[in-house]
């Protein structure tokens, strides 16, 4: 079922966004070569506890993953692109680290992802990182009242196509509000036109992820971590909107 946020509704999403845009911006800017990666999943867990948040991912047990999870954050590093279960991994020069963060503060949630380069990294991966940033804009760009659900689709798809980005369907962006994740689903490319009519009030994670040479997975031994089948690095961005007569409003931003 779809729920339809009020303009109240959302600017309580709006408040549970600006605390994940905060930490992601936090996280990303003390990520270093040297650093262990548990560092970050402790850190944002004093910083959920600080705001008296609840992370969406403690105790998540959806089918695609062995669970339940019991960290608060996905850690992704290099091929590992999606679902990345926090562990012990020190960090190198020119690591390509991915940071997936969703909690709910007065019972609303909201959902971001960024990828950064940790200390001096490839101009591939920035370039890869990039795309997928220009894939969220384009999304983000068609999510107006009146589209249809294929817009966004096809949006985040042309941007893909224009680099010969292959494109996996299986997971991609969603709908969301008082859980992580809720009808509808938003695949990285499709068909413009076509789908459910974009209303205001409905919230959406947009989410772009590839990598250049390969749309196939595999899952770790840990039963969550996907990573690309050829060894390619991967990227990820994502955030939550909410669609309005104004035009898409992004509520995982400092602004």
């Amino acid at each position: 079922m779809i729920e339809l946020k009020t303009p109240a509704e959302i600017d309580k999403m709006a408040v549970t966004g600006r605390f994940i845009a905060k930490t992601l911006a936090e996280l990303t800017s003390i990520a270093e070569p040297g650093m262990d990666i548990m560092h970050l999943e402790k850190t944002a867990r004093k910083l959920i506890d600080d705001a008296g948040a609840k992370s969406c991912y403690w105790d998540y047990a959806p089918s695609f993953g062995s669970g339940p999870f019991r960290n608060v954050i996905c850690l992704s590093v290099n091929d590992g692109v999606l679902h990345g279960k926090p562990h012990s991994y020190v960090l190198k020069d020119g690591d390509l680290l991915t940071l997936d963060f969703a909690v709910s503060i007065d019972g609303w949630v909201a959902d971001a992802a960024r990828s950064t380069v940790v200390g001096n990294g490839s101009e591939e991966d920035q370039r890869l990182i990039d795309t997928t940033w220009a894939g969220l804009e384009a999304g983000i760009g068609a999510a107006q009242a009146g589209n249809r659900l294929g817009d966004i689709s096809k949006a985040i798809g042309d941007v893909a196509d224009s680099h010969r980005i292959p494109v996996n369907l299986d997971f991609g962006g969603h709908g969301l509000g008082h859980t992580m994740h809720e009808d509808p689903h938003v695949p990285n490319r499709g068909k413009g036109g076509r789908g459910l009519v974009l209303k205001p009030g409905l919230t959406l994670a947009i989410e772009p992820w590839w990598s250049f040479t390969s749309k196939k997975l595999t899952v770790d031994k840990d039963g969550w971590t996907l990573r690309l089948a050829d060894g390619s690095n991967g990227a990820h961005s994502e955030n939550t909107i909410a669609i309005t007569e104004d035009g898409p409003r992004i509520l995982t931003t400092l602004d």
